[in-house]
């Protein structure tokens, strides 16, 4: 592995070489967007140079070159809210990287997940990390607190019952009716797999080596 590629476990995708990017384009910076490693939402664009891809490497934190302070910059070095890299890939023409990171905490300065405040995300993976936060922290009140405390069976009844009622909607009912009904059951085998210690996570794993 070489020097500059740490060993925090995040690495250049296979096949590209630090040496061998176009940093003489843009005056030695490249543009690098900057997407949540779960939620797959895009979080912020910032640039790097050479000395940034190599601290950001080394280090696991996403670092930046900022042009209005003439330094490196590490992503949440004031706030706290810094990226943790999990991987970083180039685009076709070698002048523009797409970092994977994990947030820890808003990315945004205005304290908001991204700073695109529409970017698209993955719902299901928001609504795993739902689900499994009111595992762990049982808020009183709420329904999937309720669900857990009532235990395996009673969720596994509430996802034949949410199964049935999806698929009477499909022959019955129209079409907004089976979205509610198969959100619904979403929601449901979502608790229920969390119930038993897996996650959507894992079955989508699963679907993925199944079509690989």
């Amino acid at each position: 592995m070489p020097a500059w590629a740490g060993n925090r476990g995040a690495a250049l995708s296979p096949g590209i070489d630090i040496d061998t990017l176009a940093w003489g384009k843009q005056d030695g910076l490249l543009p690098a967007i900057v997407q949540d490693a779960c939620t797959l939402r895009v979080l912020m664009l910032g640039y790097m140079d050479r000395a940034a891809l190599v601290a950001t490497l080394a280090s696991g934190k996403v670092t930046f070159y900022s042009r209005s302070k003439g330094r490196l910059w590490t992503k949440g070095e004031c706030s706290g809210h810094t990226l943790e890299l999990v991987s970083v890939e180039t685009d076709c023409d070698d002048d523009a990287l797409l970092l994977q990171a994990h947030p820890r905490g808003p990315t945004c300065h205005l304290l908001r997940a991204s700073c695109f405040p529409s970017a698209p995300a993955d719902r299901l993976v928001e609504l795993d990390a739902l689900v499994a936060q009111r595992e762990r922290e049982r808020p009183q009140g709420s329904y999937t607190t309720r669900l857990f405390e009532d235990g395996v069976r009673r969720i596994a009844q509430k996802v034949g019952e949410e199964g049935v009622e999806t698929a009477l909607a499909a022959v019955a009912q129209g079409e907004d009716a089976l979205l509610g009904e198969a959100a619904d059951l979403l929601y449901h085998l979502a608790v229920l797999l969390r119930a038993r210690g897996a996650s959507l996570g894992d079955a989508r794993r699963v679907l993925a080596a199944r079509v690989a």
